[in-house]
């Protein structure tokens, strides 16, 4: 019995204790600090930035050239003439090479002769076709040999036409000596210098440059396959548009370049997933008028990942990590700092999405963690959080600088 008692005076003694203790706690509060001692703190506060967003998803990408020529001899003999500059712009139809034409010049005269021999057989043909009419008509010529000369008009008609078609092949030929660009781009060196016998048309060509074009450029990445099934997921519900249907905006960078600057589209992407890689291949296409772009950079591509939704977003300078755990430091009315354990989203543009755990109402501490306690006063100085984030980044950028 006396045990009984002892424990319950004890359990009691605790329960009197934590009261007078939460009592104290409360009127420390609520009750101004007494004259002589520091005041709370002073931290930073904004409330979080609402609008719309997209979530993007980033891929590694690589430009290149939207038409790529290999520049070849169609007929054979030898290099006369290089036109161009290494590495300089060309425009279509401009002269590259010249091979010699002394050749074809000849074989176009021979057939120009002989198509003249066929042209005046076929005149002696009729003249005789006519005659022997005349002839069959007052019986004194039989009718095989009216046959006879309608059959050599043909075959003169016939020769006419094959002497034609033979004058135009060498007069392309003679034509084909003369290398012009087919498209506009940038052009590499010649690959081979004048002097040297090349070879013209089939598998054999002699490859003489390489034409690339400039404007607009391509940049190809590879999806894989849940973000593929994703982005066909959102379509299906209606908040995204499918990359397959539509022209989807996209934005890149290059590997030096801070943000997405470079405005583009997807037009195309592979009717079929890679077996080998996993992924789907996806064409951007980008303007490049002012010839930064070049085939072959690696770039960085940023695809819409969601469709548009409200959100609320804060600096990730207000964000801390306990245990696994995010949280933010949010001033209440009374300037009582609380602890709110959040879900942290997309980052966008510099900020971070909060999925939960703060209103757009709440005063979050972007500046003075270090100094913050759960349950303790503060001293707020108010901002706005885009303006915190743009003074931030000039402060790092001087810091920087003079480093």
């Amino acid at each position: 019995m006396n045990s009984g008692r002892f424990v319950f005076s004890v359990h009691g003694l605790l329960s009197l204790l934590a009261g007078v203790w939460l009592a104290g706690c409360s009127r420390a509060a609520d009750t101004p600090a007494p004259a002589g001692a520091p005041p709370p703190p002073a931290v930073t506060v904004a409330q979080p930035v609402q609008r719309e967003v997209v979530e993007w998803d980033e891929y590694t990408g690589r430009l290149d050239a939207a038409e790529t020529v290999e520049i070849r001899a169609r007929v054979s003999g030898y290099l006369d003439k290089v036109l161009f500059e290494a590495g300089r712009k060309v425009q279509k139809g401009d002269l590259l090479f010249v091979i010699d034409q002394r050749p074809y010049r000849a074989e176009v005269e021979q057939a120009q002769a002989t198509l003249e021999q066929a042209g005046a057989r076929l005149a002696l043909a009729k003249s005789e076709l006519e005659r022997a009419r005349r002839l069959f008509s007052t019986h004194v010529l039989p009718e095989e040999q009216l046959d006879v000369r309608s059959r050599e008009l043909q075959e003169a008609e016939a020769a006419v036409r094959a002497d034609g078609a033979a004058l135009e092949l060498a007069r392309l030929n003679r034509e084909f000596t003369e290398i012009r660009a087919p498209i506009n781009g940038r052009i590499s060196r010649e690959l081979v210098t004048p002097g040297n016998l090349i070879n013209g048309g089939g598998n054999e060509a002699t490859l003489l440059a390489v034409l690339v074009s400039i404007d607009p450029i391509y940049a190809y990445i590879d999806a894989d396959e849940r973000s593929v099934l994703k982005y066909r997921r959102l379509a299906r519900e209606g908040k995204r548009e499918s990359a397959r249907f539509v022209h989807i905006p996209v934005e890149m960078a290059l590997a030096d370049e801070h943000g997405f600057p470079h405005q583009g589209y997807i037009d195309y992407v592979e009717p079929r997933l890679d077996p080998n890689t996993g992924t789907v291949r996806a064409r951007a296409v980008f303007a490049n008028a002012d010839d930064q772009l070049s085939a072959g950079f690696f770039v960085r591509v940023r695809v819409p990942g969601s469709g548009k939704y409200p959100a609320l977003l804060v600096t990730e300078r207000a964000v801390s990590i306990d245990q696994g755990q995010q949280y933010l430091m949010v001033v209440n009315d009374r300037h009582i700092v609380e602890y709110r354990p959040v879900q942290l989203g997309a980052d966008i543009d510099g900020l971070r999405v909060i999925k939960s755990g703060i209103e757009a109402g709440d005063w979050i501490i972007v500046n003075g963690l270090q100094r913050a306690r759960p349950g303790a006063p503060v001293t707020p100085q108010r901002t706005t959080m885009t303006e915190f984030v743009a003074q931030a980044a000039a402060s790092h950028a001087s810091t920087s600088a003079g480093n």
